[in-house]
């Protein structure tokens, strides 16, 4: 499912029949936007049987170029990581 998809699924649901497609767009947008926010200053997002969304350091460490097989160094860096909520998992 893309994005253009999810805003189609949003419109489906006969409590938000009210709204147009460009409403459901800009809340899919801000939803996203304000979760990118706050984990980018540090604070966790969790929504409730859905996940959890956090800030995760990954350390420097040692790689090997597979075309030459040398070895070279990988930078530390901070990534974005999802932890799905155990409703979810369950209904997996």
């Amino acid at each position: 499912m893309n994005r253009k998809e999810l805003i189609e699924a949003v419109l489906k649901d006969k409590q938000l029949q009210h709204i147009t497609k460009k409403d459901a767009d800009h809340l899919v947008s801000t939803m996203i936007d304000v979760i990118k926010k706050q984990v980018k200053k540090g604070d966790d997002v969790s929504l409730i049987g859905f996940g959890t969304f956090t800030k995760a350091r990954r350390a420097a460490r040692t790689g090997v170029n597979p075309a030459t097989g040398e070895k070279i160094k990988i930078k530390a860096k901070t990534l974005p990581k999802f932890r799905p909520g155990k409703a979810w998992k369950e209904m997996m």
